[in-house]
């Protein structure tokens, strides 16, 4: 397997070098920056598989960073912060982030998460016509789909739905983003579009509705463990 490498960027030079260290030791190769304009500079000149990004810095914050990275590319971000609110939790995550860790920090947190997402975009990349998670498994060529090898009748945005979460499994989407991924940006409807087919479709999976998780104040999460 290629090293997969890792953009850190912290105005501190000695948690870089920390966070580097534990990285190079897990098997992954990494490089720095100091502040987020020449964060922005490395990324558009390298290929890197993640970003670690601290919010403090000078020049350009970690929000302005995410938030031109994400105008470009779907490379996994995760904010690296000593910001522990709730509110900067939501804000990151509705930024586009896919992890948010507080410091201070355990090295077996920070190798776990960071090993965690690198594993869903693999997963979420590889090509292949049956998408099983757990008891749900979904034929795309087919549209057809059972739980517990039991065939399952969805409307169309029911399965359009459940194969959009199963697609992004463990990630936390707020009503709004899934409203643009799943309807489009055309459709003129409400965010409670989603509240109410998410309440039909955990009906209709019965006894694995757990799936499918309410994150308070930010929105819905697909995985096996709720």
């Amino acid at each position: 397997m290629s090293e997969r490498k890792i953009l850190i960027v912290d105005d501190e030079q000695e948690i870089c070098q920390l966070v580097g260290m534990y990285l190079e030791n897990s098997g992954y190769s990494w490089d720095q920056a100091n502040n987020g304009e020449e964060a922005l500079s490395k990324f558009s000149q390298s290929n890197y598989d993640l970003l670690i990004l601290d919010i403090m810095m000078p020049v350009m914050d970690g929000w302005t960073l995410c938030k031109k990275i994400r105008e470009t590319s779907n490379v996994p971000v995760i904010f690296l912060t000593a910001k522990g609110e709730e509110w900067d939790k939501v804000n990151g995550l509705k930024m586009g982030a896919d992890d948010y860790i507080v410091k201070p920090f355990s090295p077996g947190e920070l190798i776990a998460r960071v090993d965690a997402v690198l594993r869903r975009v693999k997963n979420m990349g590889e090509d292949s016509s049956v998408l099983q998670i757990g008891h749900i498994k979904i034929n795309e060529k087919s549209r057809n789909v059972f739980v517990s090898d039991k065939p399952l009748s969805l409307t169309l945005k029911e399965y359009d739905l459940l194969l959009f979460f199963c697609k992004h499994q463990d990630y936390v989407f707020s009503r709004e983003q899934i409203l643009e991924k799943v309807w489009g940006y055309d459709y003129f409807g409400t965010a409670r579009t989603v509240d109410t087919h998410i309440k039909t479709l955990r009906i209709k999976l019965g006894q694995d509705a757990d799936y499918i998780s309410t994150v308070w104040g930010v929105g819905y999460k697909f995985g096996m463990n709720g």
